[in-house]
């Protein structure tokens, strides 16, 4: 089988970067070899998001890019996967020549089926929901992902339809895999090296599959994946308030290797937005969530996604989310102007002033940053557990995460990797913690 090269750049979310690992897995099995080098590429993917402002235009100015990349070569197969690629299908290889092959994220186990056809039908487009045949497929082929940290998707699609959120559109009703196969493909992630995993979904903890008339949520994954000796920690993301439920609540008493951390997006701290955003929970359910899980757990943090700006939102509910800030202290938050998504309820909505919302972002962010900046240096002169992921390049430093996802980097040693390893904190920025290994003390 002749070897060829393909070049994956992917955008977005963690669950598109387990879905690139995905597809390779199966295009490895047409003789494809993954090249980092995107000049010498014979088949270019372009693994797509959906979910920010101008996400599409982003699309087409990379292809832009590309084209000049490949002025003087042959052209490579030209493959537009992902989120954009679901919601834009058919119009994208009308607008765009150099486009091939538009493919959905239910229709990835297609992808060796398009490209094998490709030289016989140079356009094609495959955009259906087929979640089931496509987790049915992959289940077979084994996933090679060989990173310290691993990421698992366990359910896709979401039922919720928050009025701002194109998900339901892109990757369709909520679908969790079998229990079973997910515990198959974690333990083929720890056999390939993994000390971490992060099970994924867009609304993880909705996860619910009945096999033999028992069903199994994701308290039972986390539980299953806890007795693995090898494995060293267990995240998952992203929450949805409302499918908190006390099972999976209790794992953060009982099960050590859960990370004590949390991403649990509120989007607004006002009852009339969050209602106006179709989010099916109020403030005062958030904070019993908050207040439950604190009190299992006192090391729990947490993190949260904030929506600035959506329609409708007056200068009482920008107040109210800032004062949601003064009750709980995320960790790290993710907070943007609200962006019209094509199809979604919220962008046939009026926007209110965007010098408005720019300042209330301002002002959010700087709330924000400061709880990181004061979380970090609150860290300065601690000693830390680091799991190592990995040397940087360019630089004779290790990087790894704390139990709170906080990226460190630390003088360390090649024999570190893999381990969690015990970092006094010298200094921080925002983002980020600064230290060297301490010798003389054990790894938990």
């Amino acid at each position: 089988m002749k070897q060829k090269n393909i070049f994956i750049k992917t955008f977005g979310c963690q669950m598109n970067e387990y879905d690139s690992n995905r597809i390779y897995d199966n295009v490895s099995k047409l003789g494809f070899v993954k090249t980092e080098n995107q000049e010498n590429a014979e088949c270019y993917i372009l693994n797509t998001c959906h979910i920010r402002d101008k996400a599409k235009e982003k699309v087409y100015h990379e292809i832009g890019r590309v084209k000049k990349l490949y002025r003087d070569k042959k052209k490579p197969i030209m493959v537009i996967a992902g989120c954009v690629a679901q919601a834009e299908n058919e119009e994208m290889l009308k607008r765009e020549p150099y486009i091939d092959i538009v493919i959905g994220p239910q229709a990835y186990h297609k992808i060796n089926d398009l490209l094998k056809e490709h030289e016989f039908n140079t356009k094609q487009e495959e955009t259906e929901f087929d979640t089931i045949s496509k987790f049915g497929y992959f289940d077979k082929i084994k996933n090679n992902n060989n990173k310290i940290s691993a990421f698992l998707t366990i359910q896709e699609g979401c039922d919720k339809f928050c009025h701002f959120c194109v998900v339901p559109y892109t990757r369709g009703p909520e679908y969790s895999r079998p229990f079973n196969k997910i515990i198959a493909e974690a333990e083929q992630l720890i056999k390939n090296g993994a000390k971490e995993i992060t099970l994924l979904g867009q609304n993880v903890n909705a996860y619910s599959h009945i096999e033999n008339s028992k069903e199994f949520r994701l308290s039972h994954i986390i539980n299953h994946l806890n007795q693995y000796s090898e494995l060293e920690r267990i995240r998952y993301t992203t929450s949805h308030p409302r499918d908190m439920t006390d099972d999976l609540i209790d794992c953060y008493s009982s099960n050590k290797k859960l990370m004590p951390f949390v991403h649990l997006p509120i989007q607004s701290g006002s009852d009339r937005m969050l209602k106006l955003m179709n989010r099916k929970h109020t403030v005062d359910d958030y904070l019993k969530v908050y207040g439950k899980l604190k009190k299992i757990n006192k090391e729990i943090e947490f993190s949260s996604d904030f929506i600035i700006g959506y329609p409708g939102e007056s200068e009482k509910d920008f107040h109210d989310t800032c004062n949601l800030l003064k009750k709980i202290r995320f960790i790290n938050s993710f907070s943007f102007i609200f962006s019209p998504r094509p199809g979604t309820k919220a962008s046939k909505l009026e926007m209110i002033n965007k010098n408005i919302a720019k300042e209330r972002l301002k002002i959010i962010q700087e709330k924000l940053f400061n709880n990181q900046i004061e979380i970090n240096q609150s860290m300065e002169n601690d000693i830390v557990d680091v799991l190592v992921e990995n040397k940087m390049k360019k630089q004779n430093k290790f990087f790894g995460r704390n139990k709170y996802i906080s990226p460190v980097i630390f003088d360390g040693v090649e024999s570190d990797i893999g381990k969690i390893v015990k970092v006094k904190i010298q200094t921080s920025n925002q983002n980020t913690l600064f230290g060297l290994v301490n010798k003389k003390m054990k790894a938990a």
